[in-house]
């Protein structure tokens, strides 16, 4: 982790100013921000390891665990409430066995709910990556997440 902190760094002064981008950077490199590598730009940056956990934290961008190869995001928006995604998120929890903002064991998927993805014509809807899909139940649902991760291992769909 030194050697790719370190190369992070070199693109920077240690300025205090820097913090949010540093941390775009070396999140960018190290797939989230571990605790040793916020300590480690604390002290680039000459500023207290408090102030930067706290930056860390208020922004969702940031992630303080590994993520999985894979990010699904569910809709919770009104659109996408009123018609199922309760039981849509549901059944995601359940094909994943991982609750919000949590990671599979295998580490293919991360599940994340959010409060708009602005495809209300859609819903409910989720994507996967980049990828949406839209009219949501529950064994609909099902079949993308496990498709999804067949295509993903190479296998058929």
């Amino acid at each position: 982790m030194e050697e790719q902190l370190n190369s992070v760094f070199a693109s920077y002064k240690g300025e205090k100013n820097e913090l949010i981008p540093v941390l775009q950077d070396v999140q960018e490199e190290l797939g989230y921000l571990p605790d040793e590598a916020m300590r480690e730009v604390a002290r680039f940056v000459r500023l207290p390891e408090a102030k930067v956990f706290g930056v860390a934290t208020f922004y969702a961008r940031f992630h303080l665990h590994p993520r999985g190869d894979h990010i699904i995001r569910l809709c919770c928006g009104t659109a996408c409430h009123v018609r199922g995604a309760g039981k849509v998120a549901d059944r995601v929890k359940d094909v994943l066995k991982v609750g919000v903002g949590e990671t599979t064991e295998d580490m293919k998927f991360t599940y994340e709910e959010v409060a708009c993805i602005g495809a209300c014509g859609l819903a409910p809807v989720m994507t996967i990556d980049e990828k949406t899909f839209g009219k949501l139940d529950p064994d609909k649902t099902k079949k993308i997440i496990e498709n999804f991760g067949q295509e993903a291992e190479g296998g058929q769909s």
